[in-house]
């Protein structure tokens, strides 16, 4: 059975981070606050590497890649858009809505991976983007691994038909819904409103409006051994479906949000995450507020075989 969860997670490292206009129209989570683009990329910065030394700390293999000061691209610390990485050794690479975004994708991370692990080989989804159809990455789709699933609400970022595609490479199930926030406009992505761990699942049901919809996805992640923590608007605003199980090397479940999402939690919430996994988080206020996503969305998780140094 495949895993849910790896210890080995790509980040990048801002230089230029900052309120992106590009994606502003589609995403209700960003907002443009009074600061200064040196002062917003300073505090990314400090930000992202105490994230990375806390992860660290708690026995992830964080691989840290410098974003380039050309072109600029200021949504680069949110890798999980435009690449993610699986246990077949398939590399796939997204189309972005965002012609800013599209210039994330970098042909020489992808050489970085295939010298230290065993890529089958990359699938290119980006031709999407000349039809203007979108879906970015594990943004646009929760992955359930172990049963195959791939969860998606539809949004201008998400395409039923490049859905289809990635299922036809991936052989997912895909099950596709709408959810709106609390002024009833689609979320931008899937990850926003829900996380998928081995054994449970953070979803905000109340944004999946439509009474089917709700009940086909509950049974969906109950039926596949999911425990539901069912979160409010409220919180789904703070960035606690934004969350993402990981492991540590020694085999420990941690379960990486931000400050703002762990605060929003109620005890009770917080007593049930913790039977699956141990709860670990950091302060992304200037990433949250000015890019629009949180913990979830800075990790592209590593599920690649790795190559083995024995073998001649």
């Amino acid at each position: 059975m495949n895993k849910q969860s790896t210890s080995t997670i790509l980040m990048i490292r801002p230089v230029k981070f900052g309120y992106n206009e590009q994606t502003a129209e589609s995403n209700a989570f960003q907002n443009n606050i009074d600061l200064k683009a040196e002062e917003a990329q300073v505090n990314a910065l400090k930000e992202f590497d105490i994230f990375v030394t806390m992860l660290r700390s708690n026995g992830v293999n964080v691989i840290v890649v410098d974003d380039t000061p050309s072109p600029h691209t200021p949504d680069s610390i949110f890798p999980n858009n435009w690449i993610s990485f699986h246990d077949n050794g398939d590399v796939l690479l997204y189309p972005m809505q965002a012609e800013n975004r599209r210039l994330e994708r970098r042909e020489d991370i992808i050489r970085q991976f295939e010298e230290n692990y065993s890529v089958k080989q990359v699938i290119d989804l980006s031709h999407f983007e000349t039809q203007n159809k979108f879906l970015e990455g594990t943004g646009s789709m929760v992955l359930d691994r172990q049963n195959k699933i791939a969860y998606a609400c539809l949004s201008p970022r998400t395409e039923a038909e490049v859905l289809k595609s990635f299922t036809k490479h991936e052989g997912y199930k895909v099950l596709l819904f709408n959810s709106v926030d609390s002024n009833k406009k689609a979320i931008y992505h899937t990850n926003v409103v829900m996380c998928i761990g081995t054994d449970f699942a953070v979803i905000c049901l109340d944004s999946i409006l439509d009474e089917e919809e709700k009940i086909l996805v509950a049974n969906s992640l109950k039926s596949s051994g999911k425990e539901i923590v069912d979160i409010s608007f409220d919180q789904m605003n703070r960035f606690a479906g934004n969350m993402l199980e990981v492991e540590s090397t020694s085999g420990e479940k941690l379960l990486v949000m931000s400050q703002k999402a762990y605060q929003s939690l109620t005890t009770e919430q917080v007593d049930t995450l913790s039977k699956y996994a141990r709860l670990i988080y950091a302060d992304l206020n200037t990433i949250e507020t000015l890019g629009g996503g949180s913990a979830r969305c800075m990790l592209a998780e590593v599920h690649l075989p790795k190559i083995d140094a024995k073998k001649p």
